[in-house]
């Protein structure tokens, strides 16, 4: 036991606890960076989903047409 203790060289905790305080930031800046990701991605597909929606709709109203054409 005492000799971890000469080997620690003082100050333990503080560095232990200074570099889990860093880990927190930088989880939390990650999260922060991955919940906006996900953002612009889900209006990149709800974007897509709408052009999708729209042209098939068109399509639909075309067949439609050449429907009662016949």
């Amino acid at each position: 036991m005492e000799e971890e203790d000469e080997e620690g060289g003082g100050g333990g905790r503080r560095r232990r606890r200074r570099k889990k305080e860093m880990k927190k930031k930088k989880m939390k800046k990650k999260k922060k960076e991955m919940k906006e990701k996900k953002k612009e991605k889900k209006e990149i597909n709800k974007k897509k989903r709408g052009i999708k929606t729209k042209t098939k709709k068109k399509e639909m109203k075309k067949k439609e047409k050449m429907m009662k054409k016949k």
